[in-house]
């Protein structure tokens, strides 16, 4: 089988949603979701909370990753989410992992770029 490129994606986003900036827990039990929901298969996680608020996050897929890191001081996150097309084709759920993350902060991106890799 040929090596198909997958779809990743890394933003900036500002966020008027303060308290899902501060701590993981929400965005821990959304990332659970869309997990399940877009049959992906995670094989290991690690979420950090800052002391005085923040929080960064990286959960390991079978398909590749997800990152995210929040600056609440600064009403500001980093996100960024590859999916690898390897068996099947993943770009249209990379594209819909990242508007679900968005909407869940009813984030502004600041910036997006998309690379085929």
């Amino acid at each position: 089988m040929p090596y198909k490129p997958g779809l990743h994606i890394l933003s900036e986003f500002t966020s008027a949603k303060h308290s899902q900036l501060l701590s993981s827990a929400d965005c821990h039990q959304l990332f659970d979701e869309l997990i399940t929901h877009f049959q992906l298969n995670k094989v290991g996680e690690v979420y950090h909370d800052f002391e005085g608020g923040g929080f960064t996050a990286v959960i390991c897929l079978t398909e590749s990753h997800m990152s995210i890191h929040t600056w609440p001081e600064y009403g500001t996150a980093t996100f960024d989410v590859f999916l690898s097309n390897y068996q099947r084709e993943n770009d249209d759920k990379t594209r819909a992992l990242y508007s679900s993350v968005l909407e869940f902060f009813e984030g502004v991106e600041l910036q997006k770029n998309e690379i085929k890799r």
